[in-house]
């Protein structure tokens, strides 16, 4: 088999290879557990592919210039295709008596909402997939008291069979993710 020469020369390919590497390790049984960052929080790669010569990081402090928030929305949109590549990869893998997208359960978000304001309240978070049964989907949720993340986390760790009676700052489970 021949090797590849190196890093892929683009992000979607390097993203998407990541994500090929994960669908066939979930396959083959090699983990149940994955942890990939997308792109990191300070990061300053500039996006050519999709005309974005600024850098990430730098485009999240925007001061509000509505250039900066278009190229901000640009790269967070091509960050999202990326993920619904991964989505359809996952859909599209056949694994017991549905897909592996059926049998997993992924956390899609972000840290910030606002990163000009370094506001982490009110995060912008996807839970995808079937959870092997244990979560319903197709359903949007907003919290207008603005439960901690950590909620959420105790949430999925109980689908996962994990009884915490608390999670840093958690003040419990979100109730609306125990119905199945």
């Amino acid at each position: 088999m021949e090797q590849p020469p190196g890093i892929p020369a683009t992000f979607r390919e390097h993203a998407r290879l990541m994500f090929d590497l994960q669908v066939l390790a979930y396959q083959a049984d090699l983990t149940r557990v994955i942890t990939f960052m997308v792109a990191h929080e300070t990061s300053n790669r500039a996006y050519p592919e999709i005309d974005v010569s600024d850098a990430h990081h730098p485009l999240s402090h925007h001061g509000g210039d509505t250039e900066k928030i278009a190229k901000l929305i640009d790269v967070n949109i091509f960050h999202a295709e990326q993920f619904a590549y991964y989505l359809d990869r996952l859909a599209r893998t056949e694994d017991g008596d549905g897909s592996l997208l059926d049998q997993s359960l992924i956390l899609y978000g972000a840290g910030m909402s606002n990163g000009n304001n370094h506001n982490h309240h009110k995060l912008p978070i996807a839970v995808v997939g079937g959870g092997a049964g244990t979560l319903k989907g197709n359903r949007h949720f907003s919290y207008d008291n603005d439960p901690p993340v950590t909620n959420l986390f105790m949430s999925l760790l109980a689908k996962l069979g994990v009884r915490q009676d608390s999670f840093g700052d958690s003040t419990g489970e979100l109730k609306e993710l125990s119905d199945v």
